[in-house]
């Protein structure tokens, strides 16, 4: 396969103040809270997807066959977001069973490729969430090809001891937050069960009830907020979470003078919306984040600086090269970094926003891939233009294939434009 050394990097410029609604800052962290070191990803117990050619030159991406031998390529992967990508409102969108045929093979070069998933969407452990996955797309996904919002979290259980945990449904975050290593995991139905004048407006269903835990709330120190999964219930998890800002060092039950003593607030993404089965986006986690430092600053007049993970954060996608290459070790034998990986996303604001801005950053190829089946619809205008725009999955995977196979076939590096125009109209 043809090296992606020469391609041109995508130039952003400056970002408008609305933009950042929807990125928010970059995480500050020691790069080792990204990086998921070899143990944290499951190796597999058989070597999959690997059918080794004898070199790149008899690779049959060179020449399409009717029934071609299957190979794996190690020059290039493909990164997929999910809803409104492969899935919408639980289900499967229809061109995704067949696109994850053809990157596993069925395809007229015989390329079997390497991919990984990587989604803002949580709430569940990792290994659940492959479990649906795999469920619904026909195929063994697995926790080392995966990435949600809220798996770069795991590494923060070192720093933090005491920490409140939001989102999701039931107990679901509590459980993951414990299984990444967090020694004391606290809900907002904790809270609620211990004083449940807390939410005026909420009060816990009988199974909410019976799985909070009482609390000492005179002797409870929060040392972080983490922001798992979408909330139920915006007043009552938001009221809980200024309670826990506006405390002196984050003892409940105390009340800070200055409101500048708080824990610190992680989100695991910050899409302001989201692809559902509804006609119309529908408002993610980044809506919360907005909604949550407007009030914090109608109350204290001061600002809140929350800090966020997921895409389009320069360090969620570190974490996703780093699990990506583990991935190709692991599964295909394939010990070096992929020239180009092609991610699919369907929301500007942050897989394209992502791919393109840590394109800038690193030395192999991220190439941005917009589809029209999610929160990006036909006729839109996106502030941050892909460089190819597509209909759906199935298109943009075949595009992959055919960029890759032009490359090979003529020996160099396919002239082409940083952004694809094609699709975008004016205001």
């Amino acid at each position: 396969m043809a090296t992606t050394s020469g391609t041109q990097r995508a130039q952003l410029g400056n970002l408008d103040n609305r933009a950042d609604l929807f990125g928010g800052p970059n995480l500050t962290v020691p790069p080792k809270h990204f990086m998921a070191s070899p143990s944290h990803i499951p190796k597999l117990s058989e070597k999959v997807f690997h059918e080794q050619s004898s070199s790149t030159e008899s690779s049959p991406i060179n020449t399409p066959m009717h029934h071609p031998p299957s190979v794996t390529t190690d020059d290039f992967a493909l990164a997929f977001d999910i809803d409104g990508v492969l899935m919408k409102g639980g289900q499967p969108i229809p061109e995704a069973v067949e696109a994850m045929k053809y990157i596993n093979g069925e395809n007229p070069y015989g390329v079997k490729v390497p991919y990984i998933f990587l989604t803002n969407g949580g709430g569940k452990t990792e290994k659940e969430r492959c479990l649906d996955l795999s469920r619904q797309l026909e195929l063994d996904v697995d926790p080392g090809q995966f990435i949600c919002g809220h798996t770069p979290m795991r590494e923060m259980a070192e720093r933090y001891g005491t920490v409140l945990v939001v989102g999701g449904e039931g107990e679901k975050c509590r459980v993951v937050a414990e299984g990444y290593g967090f020694k004391d995991v606290i809900t907002p139905g904790d809270i609620i069960k211990t004083r449940h004048d807390t939410t005026p407006f909420r009060t816990l269903t009988d199974e909410e009830h019976d799985n909070s835990r009482l609390l000492d709330l005179d002797n409870t120190r929060i040392e972080a907020i983490f922001v798992f999964a979408d909330s139920r219930d915006w007043a009552g998890d938001q009221q809980i979470i200024l309670d826990c800002l506006m405390t002196k060092d984050g003892w409940l039950n105390t009340r800070s003078q200055i409101f500048t003593e708080g824990p610190p607030v992680f989100f695991s993404h910050t899409d302001v919306v989201w692809s559902t089965s509804h006609d119309y986006s529908r408002l993610g986690m980044g809506a919360l984040r907005a909604s949550l430092e407007a009030v914090y600053s109608a109350i204290t007049g001061k600002d809140l600086n929350t800090i966020a993970f997921g895409k389009p954060q320069i360090g969620t996608y570190q974490f996703a090269t780093r699990l990506l290459k583990q991935w190709r070790k692991d599964s295909c034998d394939i010990d070096r970094s992929p020239s180009t990986v092609y991610f699919i996303g369907d929301t500007p604001e942050s897989d394209i926003r992502g791919t393109n801005e840590f394109n800038d950053t690193t030395d192999n190829d991220w190439y941005s891939i917009l589809v029209k089946t999610g929160v990006y619809q036909d006729g839109d205008k996106p502030r941050f233009p892909p460089r190819k725009t597509v209909d759906t999955v199935l298109d943009a995977v075949k595009f992959a294939f055919e960029r890759e196979h032009k490359k090979t076939a003529k020996g160099e590096i396919v002239s082409e434009l940083d952004y694809d125009t094609s699709e975008q109209v004016s205001n």
